[in-house]
């Protein structure tokens, strides 16, 4: 059976690639390139499923918002 999984990814401030699954806690990875973290992000979510039921949030969208600091 294929499930699939929305997977946030952001660049840090060292040049990785960060990979988080909102819908399985916990479910992290990084890498230097994108190709290695597509990679990197199908073996965690195998992991972390071994280990958790996936969560059953909706995924809505991503919105910017400014505030001063």
């Amino acid at each position: 059976m294929t499930k699939e999984f929305n997977v946030v990814i952001e660049r840090d401030a060292d040049g990785y690639f960060v990979a988080s699954v909102p819908a399985l806690r916990g479910c992290h990875t990084q890498a230097k390139s994108l190709d290695v973290l597509m990679k990197r992000v199908k073996e965690a979510i195998e992991l972390c499923m071994e280990v958790e039921k996936p969560l059953s949030n909706q995924f809505v969208g991503v919105q910017r918002v400014a505030v001063t600091a």
